[in-house]
């Protein structure tokens, strides 16, 4: 009899009732393998035109059809595409990907409290993409685009992620973080998803520990992305913070992602995954497991989980 491999028995699981699949997946199934950060651009393609407002602009295309070979070579088995700013809050080329990605891929979306109009797009696009929207990205990171912090609109946009069943996910330099802690507090229910350890070398030490702290709400999840160059400024060890971070929110509470892009192979792939495996070297090898994909599947619903 032919052996499944574990992209084969996965599908096999999907087949199967949810209480099924996920008593038979604890027996049997090998560790799944979940990056939850990854941008596609359209680069060229005229049908899926940068916004006016775009920060910057990609000429290179990331596709989807590119992100499933890299997968499929690198042994990934699900994605969360991050609805990059050169979109703005035009979502076609998201809604491209989840169709290109048939059920590997799901996605975040991006809304603006200050902009008239933009929050009430939230509720058609998730309607529109059932189980396929995950998160509401909030970035705190550019001076001159900042969110209004402390204002009805920003708990507004919050809220309505929250009602819709989505997390927030913040991208922010540790200097905003006290902006943003008092809606943490507020909506205990909603997950909240901390994009690259918290940016640590884009503030000070005691800046970044009031992120750590973030730690103490059950709701917030630390994301292990865009690891830091310790050749580069400001030159401090990536080792000690994640470790830090690691013992604070634990590997029920961590998720890891990177490595693509446009010109990402299987091979540089995967071999950014095994980075983040060696940094998290002080772990157990079943935690180390949850981190790579077993808690994020379950925080994103993916199959298999």
């Amino acid at each position: 009899m032919n052996k499944l491999n574990r992209r084969d028995l996965l599908r096999c699981l999907s087949t199967l009732p949810l209480s099924s699949a996920t008593a038979f997946a604890d027996d049997a199934a090998p560790s799944v393998v979940v990056d939850t950060h990854l941008h596609c651009f359209a680069g060229q393609d005229r049908r899926f035109p940068y916004h006016a407002r775009a920060p910057y602009r990609p000429d290179a295309a990331a596709t989807p059809e590119h992100l499933l070979k890299c997968m499929d070579n690198a042994d990934v088995d699900f994605a969360i595409v991050v609805h990059p700013e050169p979109y703005q809050d035009d979502h076609r080329y998201l809604e491209h990907c989840l169709n290109v990605g048939q059920g590997r891929l799901k996605g975040t979306c991006l809304f603006f409290a200050d902009r008239p109009g933009s929050v009430e797009k939230m509720a058609p696009l998730v309607q529109r993409n059932p189980g396929r929207i995950v998160a509401a990205r909030v970035h705190a990171y550019a001076s001159d685009r900042l969110p209004p912090f402390g204002t009805k609109e920003l708990r507004h946009l919050w809220k309505t992620a929250s009602d819709l069943g989505l997390a927030i996910q913040l991208h922010f330099e540790p200097r905003y973080a006290p902006g943003l802690e008092p809606l943490i507090q507020e909506f205990t229910d909603t997950t909240v998803i901390i994009d690259h350890l918290g940016r640590p070398m884009q503030g000070t030490p005691e800046e970044h520990e009031v992120v750590v702290r973030w730690s103490r709400f059950p709701n917030t999840v630390m994301k292990i992305s865009s690891i830091p160059d310790q050749n580069s400024y400001p030159h401090r060890d990536v080792q000690p913070i994640i470790r830090r971070l690691t013992d604070a929110f634990g590997a029920e509470r961590m998720i890891y992602g990177g490595g693509f892009n446009s010109g990402a192979t299987g091979e540089s792939y995967r071999d950014y995954r095994l980075r983040v495996a060696d940094l998290l070297s002080h772990m157990s090898a079943d935690d180390r497991t949850k981190i790579l994909g077993g808690t994020a599947a379950k925080l994103f619903g993916f199959t298999g989980s």
